[in-house]
């Protein structure tokens, strides 16, 4: 297939410029977490396990999760195992670590790769309604835990006895080690994700010039139209059923032309909800039943799952109800 040199110019030109920019976030992002910027955020987790009825330790798992989710998950999992928390109070922890969860991959992920992708307005409006439906989780935790946990679910006297404050540390890195490992990982993530972005990029240019998405998507309309959707929203949800990125670069060429930033936001949601369905059967569910077992497990999934579901719901609603 011979692409007009023309079209050839504007990918490039578009790959190039969110290349760059990929760089410097992703630059910027390993050097905060190296440098323990990101550690700041989780001072906000104490204060959340007092009124969620936790015990002060769980504050040491939600700054774990902060920086490694796998960590924090692994702290949580000692606490119920030594009996410091019952099955109850840790389903209430899993749901208050949500938002710091969360936090990790606006430095490492939503920050330098979508919004360089999406644009400011929308880049800032999708990352912003993410963070609210896992901050709205966080709280829904925190009111369960003040509801539903006493001091029988909890029994601060018991704690594993390898929990350290400092979740685990090896020997601290010195600034040059911070550095090299900060440039080492931004090395690895561009060279990742840059193959996929010139051809997908390039794919989706050669697809908007050449078909009108909205007249192919058609037999979506029906559906997506209930919730004031553009037809064209059904190959943008298919997409980010199989990669968020690809998602978010299917429809940058389109948000100036058939959706608007709201209905950018709100497509991108739905299909973050098919992803979330994906992505929970190809790693969520080997991922919790490995940490808690099958039965526990089960339980974890089924309550992430139905929380952001519901959230997501709320936010399409404020998102798409004039």
């Amino acid at each position: 297939m011979n692409l007009p040199v023309d079209l050839l110019v504007t990918v490039l030109r578009r790959v190039l410029y969110i290349a760059a920019f990929l760089g410097l976030g992703v630059t910027l992002a390993n050097l905060a977490v190296e440098f323990g910027a990101v550690d700041a955020i989780a001072r906000f987790a104490r204060p959340l396990t007092r009124p969620a009825n936790l015990p002060d330790e769980v504050g040491t798992a939600i700054l774990a999760t902060t920086a490694s989710p796998t960590a924090g998950y692994g702290m949580l999992a000692e606490f119920r195992e030594a009996g410091t928390l019952d099955d109850r109070a840790t389903l209430v922890a899993v749901t208050v670590n949500t938002f710091f969860g969360f936090a990790q991959h606006i430095f490492t992920f939503y920050a330098p790769v979508l919004i360089p992708i999406l644009g400011l307005e929308v880049g800032l409006l999708y990352v912003g309604s993410r963070a609210a439906i896992s901050l709205a989780i966080t709280l829904t935790g925190v009111v369960a835990g003040a509801l539903l946990l006493s001091p029988d679910n909890v029994d601060p006297d018991v704690m594993p006895s390898d929990v350290a404050s400092d979740g685990g540390e090896e020997e601290p890195k010195t600034r040059q080690e911070k550095v090299t490992d900060a440039l080492a990982s931004t090395k690895s993530k561009v060279l990742d994700i840059l193959p996929r972005l010139l051809v997908v990029y390039t794919l989706v240019a050669v697809v908007t010039e050449t078909t009108d998405l909205t007249a192919v998507t058609g037999v979506a309309e029906p559906v997506t139209s209930l919730i004031g959707l553009p037809g064209a929203a059904a190959a943008v949800i298919a997409v980010f059923a199989v990669d968020t990125t690809s998602g978010a670069l299917v429809i940058a060429p389109m948000l100036d032309d058939v959706f608007t930033p709201q209905t950018a936001v709100a497509t991108m949601l739905v299909g973050g909800i098919v992803s979330f369905a994906v992505s929970t059967f190809k790693r969520s569910i080997p991922f919790q039943f490995g940490i808690w077992g099958a039965e526990f497990g089960t339980k974890v999934v089924v309550v992430n799952t139905v929380l952001k579901v519901v959230f997501i719901a709320v936010a399409l609603v404020f998102l798409l109800v004039p």
